[in-house]
């Protein structure tokens, strides 16, 4: 696996030892048939946005169409045919004109017809010319995100934890992506085979050697993360805002690779894989690998598990866990990430509130904010852009 700290200096668009990042945003975004969105042309500048309006409005939406600059799903993590507007033919498009330290680049993306209806997968361009993978996106943008949703993570099921857990090593490792996808697939294709009567060993052996080198790599990028997350989050002040989180990883690989080389263990998970069919077999899925690992957060100054804490501390843990990522992405990329927070202003105070505005001023990076108060955001003043949302349409207000 590539060595994010190796990388630091060969990063496209910054120089060897560059003393900070450069300025990643978008400045154009064009929608069509997304969401409530007919069409919408927006021309903006690299200071944070506000999004302001009554619920239901479209301002998620929004937040959402940048999200779809980058790998996966998207901040909902929906289905490309419920991105769609209604009563349309099922095609939808994002067109982002994005400057960064490397220059200027047009990225789209999006879903179009096919022979019998809309295509099953989104198309990518960059510069207007079609590319074989989303992943490309990630040479061009980092995006991050922090939404409602998300505020029941820590005590939420393990599948969110490590949703949240790959979607952060994928903004440091733009691989990871597809080895977790051709994981999953060589899981599937494992599972298929064990529900045979009488699998081919010979099989069997081809996908559990698949599974065993791509298993580990991918806990080898999570331990990756988490130590440099770790150490980003130990220079923050315990006794700031947001709290200092202790990140940790539970899961079998993951532990593993702690004390023994990682050859070791990819040998040790091929042997564990072919010892455990009869099991699997009987139970119908795979019961050990990277996709039964498990992201623990504790509150650092409290020394608590997150899940405990109050609803108000959990916000704050997520906050500064997304604001130590953003910090990281801009250490090792060079460029600072896009951040997206929707309805940030719920279960913050007005202290917390503006020590967010200020931190992501002092970050430089562009954040997308969602509220339907636009009160709550007058501590920015000109530090940032405004637009009222309301019924798919957007204007431009006063700060």
């Amino acid at each position: 696996m590539p060595n994010a700290i190796q990388d630091l200096d060969h990063h496209p668009g910054r120089a060897a030892g560059a003393p900070s990042a450069a300025l990643a945003a978008v400045v154009s975004l064009k929608l069509t048939g997304f969401r409530n969105y007919a069409t919408l042309a927006l021309a903006l500048d690299p200071r944070p946005l506000v999004l302001t309006g009554p619920n239901g409005a479209g301002k998620t939406n929004l937040l959402e169409a940048v999200s779809f600059l980058s790998p996966g799903r998207g901040i909902r993590n929906a289905r490309l045919e419920e991105v769609a507007r209604q009563g349309s033919d099922g095609t939808w498009g994002v067109a982002a004109k994005v400057v960064s330290g490397a220059g200027t680049v047009d990225l789209g993306t999006g879903v179009v017809l096919g022979d019998g209806g809309p295509e099953t997968r989104r198309r990518v361009h960059v510069n207007r010319a079609a590319v074989g993978s989303s992943a490309a996106l990630l040479d061009h943008l980092r995006v991050l995100w922090l939404t409602p949703a998300m505020d029941g993570l820590f005590a939420g099921p393990p599948a969110d934890r490590r949703r949240f857990l790959d979607r952060a090593v994928l903004a440091i490792d733009k691989t990871h992506g597809t080895r977790a996808n051709a994981f999953e697939r060589a899981m599937r294709g494992r599972n298929r085979l064990l529900a045979e009567p009488s699998p081919d060993p010979r099989w069997l052996d081809a996908i559990e050697t698949e599974m065993a080198e791509l298993g580990i790599a991918i806990a080898a990028a999570r331990r990756e993360w988490a130590g440099l997350t770790a150490a980003m989050l130990a220079e923050a002040d315990g006794s700031g805002p947001f709290p200092a989180a202790v990140v940790a990883l539970a899961g079998a690989l993951e532990e593993a690779l702690d004390g023994q080389p990682a050859s070791a263990v990819e040998d040790d998970y091929r042997r564990q894989l072919r010892d455990e069919r009869p099991r699997d077999a009987a139970a119908g899925r795979t019961l050990t690998g990277p996709h039964r690992a498990d992201l623990i957060v504790r509150h650092g100054p409290k020394d608590m598990p997150a899940e405990s804490c109050s609803t108000g501390e959990q916000k704050a843990l997520l906050v500064g866990l997304v604001l130590a990522q953003a910090r990281l992405v801009a250490k090792l990329t060079g460029e600072t990430p896009i951040v997206l927070l929707d309805e940030i202003a719920a279960h913050l105070d007005a202290m917390r509130r503006e020590a967010l505005f200020a931190m992501l001023t002092g970050l430089g990076c562009q954040a997308f904010m969602t509220g339907t108060d636009a009160g709550v955001f007058a501590p920015l003043g000109d530090d940032a852009q405004r637009l009222a949302v309301a019924d798919g349409s957007v204007t431009a207000i006063a700060a």
